[in-house]
């Protein structure tokens, strides 16, 4: 539990940020590079389904930033919220200009290059079942799983991201993961039958 000081005190964090990266102040630049950089990339990665073309979107989301800091204004939303509402917006973008479909390759350093080959084999499959079942939610129940696992935002910055309120964010998120687990069982089941 943040008491109401503690929240005062990160939305002072987060304003102090934000002035900082308005008067193009390099180590400030530097600070949310370092921290968001990868939240970004892997919810990007997660919804493009293309590493490189992540890296390539991820750096887009930075340099989008920068241009459009003189028009930021403070109004207590954390700059991850917008950073993320900028990632969000070149996902949309993107896919609007590729059609793609979702299609995630595995990554290689999830598996260890000594791991069992039948380890390795089920660890695979079961990365290509949750990418699939994640596919196949409610493009709400993607936006809140996507953000709050591959981003890694707190309840209340995917709220702010989404324009939603931190309850609706929940109810969402629990009906997503419900969801999902529904959908691996099935899976599951459906192997073992087979």
């Amino acid at each position: 539990v943040v008491s109401s000081s503690g929240e005062e005190l990160q939305l002072q964090d987060e304003e102090s940020i934000a002035r900082g990266l308005q008067k193009r102040d390099p180590e400030a630049w530097d600070g949310i590079y370092e921290e968001y950089f990868p939240r970004v990339y892997r919810y990007i990665a997660l919804r493009v389904g293309d590493k490189t073309e992540a890296e390539d979107l991820a750096g887009q989301v930075f340099l989008k930033a920068l241009e459009s800091i003189s028009s930021f204004k403070w109004r207590g939303v954390p700059v991850s919220a917008w950073l993320f509402r900028i990632a969000h917006n070149q996902v949309i973008d993107y896919r609007r200009t590729t059609k793609t479909k979702l299609h995630l390759p595995l990554d290689e350093s999830l598996v260890s290059n000594d791991a069992d080959p039948a380890l390795e084999a089920e660890r695979n499959l079961d990365i290509n079942q949750v990418v699939q079942a994640v596919g196949q939610l409610t493009q709400a129940q993607r936006d809140v799983i996507e953000l709050r696992f591959a981003g890694e935002l707190s309840t209340a910055e995917v709220a702010k991201v989404l324009g939603k309120s931190q309850g609706a964010v929940k109810v969402m998120q629990h009906s997503a993961l419900a969801a999902l687990r529904r959908k691996l069982s099935s899976g599951r089941n459906h192997e073992k039958e087979i």
